[in-house]
């Protein structure tokens, strides 16, 4: 699909192979790409009757790139990379691909993102009009050593936003989803916050070695049902 900054951006798509979508989903991917995980749960959730479409959000610098989960520092430079307002063309335009394709323009679109996609999932309902979104161990939400974090587009959020914590999650601490809950408080902005207190950062990748099964299912359903709530289907 194209940018409007002019680039190509290449995703992957799932569509429901025995009925009309009953509704558009942008899905975000981890920092390792739109690798074998994130390509799985785009499956699933055409499974459950969703358009659903990962774009390539490192295409300006590896595009088709895929990570492995043991060589981070493969990682980094496209991570260093990204730049918020590349970030929100490259969701523009995925959501613009979703509503040119659903057929129905009052079809609603949600977003879903892993890691560095619960981030931009979270950034996708600042600036568009998504009926729901869901962040899991989505770091740079809060500030931290890395960056100053989005806190302030909090205010800005269109939709329901559910977000995912691990409680032993070394990188995003108590501390940071703290400042995410407060911050969308005092925005009075709804939203709902789950921490599993015996689940690392990555549990739902049943491709890591923190893959939590009973936090994946307990996430996977109500990640379900907070969309079907909040999209009406």
């Amino acid at each position: 699909m194209s940018v409007v900054d002019g680039t190509s951006m290449r995703a992957y798509l799932a569509q429901p192979q025995e009925s009309q979508a009953r509704a558009g989903l942008l899905v975000c991917q981890e920092a390792f790409g739109v690798n074998a995980h994130i390509r799985d749960v785009t499956d699933r959730l055409a499974r459950e009757g969703y358009l659903a479409v990962a774009p390539e959000l490192f295409h300006r610098t590896a595009a088709g790139f895929e990570g492995a989960y043991n060589d981070f520092g493969a990682v980094v430079p496209h991570v260093r990379a990204l730049r918020d307002p590349d970030l929100e063309a490259d969701v523009r335009a995925s959501y613009s691909w979703l509503r040119e394709n659903l057929g129905k323009s009052d079809v609603p679109i949600a977003c879903v993102g892993f890691c560095m996609g619960g981030r931009v999932s979270f950034l996708t309902n600042s600036i568009l009009p998504v009926k729901a979104a869901v962040s899991f161990y989505g770091g740079g939400i809060a500030p931290n050593p890395m960056g100053p974090g989005m806190l302030e587009r909090a205010g800005n959020l269109h939709a329901p936003q559910l977000l995912f914590w691990g409680g032993l999650d070394k990188h995003i601490g108590p501390e940071q989803t703290q400042a995410v809950a407060d911050a969308l408080r005092k925005a009075g902005k709804p939203f709902v916050n789950v921490d599993f207190s015996d689940a690392d950062h990555g549990f739902f990748c049943d491709a890591r070695p923190t893959y939590n099964p009973a936090a994946a299912q307990q996430a996977w359903a109500l990640t379900n049902t907070f969309l079907e709530c909040h999209l009406g289907v």
